[in-house]
């Protein structure tokens, strides 16, 4: 029996245009909008490197130079700090830089959907299995919730997403897995997902976010490029139209998920931190007993 490949590679698409959070966005990639003092899309690499990625493929867009800087080294920085006898500093600047051959940075020239996105990286990936990080979902969790979806696919492998029980209401916001069970375990097994249901055709309530392990013939099916009712080539599709060949499970992961792509989701995620943070917790605390005194 063939030894089973060590996930290794990760794709982040970060090429969205983040137009729920303009004019900020204007500017500035939403995955480098910081949570207190860290971007998003440090906390999504910061994830990957946890559960063992060793390659980083960032498919980007327009205006996203920020994100490629953002992990390279800054010498001048290094060189301000360092006279300065800032070490902390130093180290917090330095503490995600990827060595040389570690990240790659591909151009996604059309907003054509997730799918797509994940279709600009396959020249990269290989025959590999590989993981999808979407930094809008920020997780906090003991045991990062990638790790938790590769010891899934460790003991089974195919294609494997993360997903947390929701509304029934909900159901038109998600990808959705299709099972017809009832499963209240850790670890469900599924025929395949539809994107964005109404609740009256939703065939359940497991809603697939922005974590996957995915097997490389996935590219096979994004390959014929075809576009939903939007105009975008949808992932979901995809792995879909696999889950008759390819093993679909769904992981209930632990930990707590922040939906950062969302105003409300934000704050709240901003808020978690702060209240953690060594520094500023107990004024933080303070900020939002005042705050509750707001009359508005």
């Amino acid at each position: 029996m063939a030894r089973l490949k060590k996930i290794r590679k990760a794709i982040l698409p970060v090429g969205g245009l983040g137009t729920r959070f303009l004019p900020a966005t204007k500017t500035m990639p939403k995955e480098m909008m910081p949570i207190l003092d860290k971007p998003l899309i440090h906390y999504a690499v910061e994830e990957a490197i946890k559960s063992g990625i060793e390659e980083f493929i960032f498919i980007t867009g327009r205006g996203k130079t920020a994100i490629v800087d953002y992990f390279d080294r800054s010498y001048e920085l290094n060189e301000t700090l360092l006279k300065k006898n800032k070490l902390d500093e130093l180290n917090l600047v330095n503490e995600l830089v990827l060595l040389p051959g570690k990240m790659s940075f591909i151009r996604q020239q059309e907003p054509l959907g997730l799918g797509h996105a994940v279709w600009c990286a396959r020249n990269f990936i290989g025959n590999e299995a590989f993981a999808v990080i979407l930094a809008d979902d920020l997780i906090f969790s003991d045991t990062p919730c990638l790790q938790q979806l590769i010891e899934v696919y460790n003991e089974a492998p195919g294609n494997i997403v993360a997903i947390m029980d929701i509304l029934k209401d909900q159901t038109g916001k998600y990808g959705i897995l299709d099972t017809n069970k009832r499963e209240k375990g850790k670890i469900v097994d599924a025929y395949g997902m539809v994107e964005k249901p109404s609740p009256e055709k939703a065939p359940s309530t497991l809603a697939v976010i922005g974590r996957y392990i995915l097997d490389a013939s996935i590219f096979d099916f994004l390959s014929k490029e075809e576009k939903d009712s939007t105009g975008e080539i949808q992932l979901t599709s995809a792995i879909d139209a696999m889950a008759k060949d390819v093993p679909l499970k769904g992981v209930r992961f632990l930990g707590d998920r922040y939906d950062c792509g969302d105003k409300a989701g934000f704050l709240e995620a901003t808020i978690r931190v702060a209240l953690q943070h060594p520094e500023i917790a107990e004024k933080a605390r303070d900020i939002i007993k005042q705050a509750q005194e707001i009359k508005v």
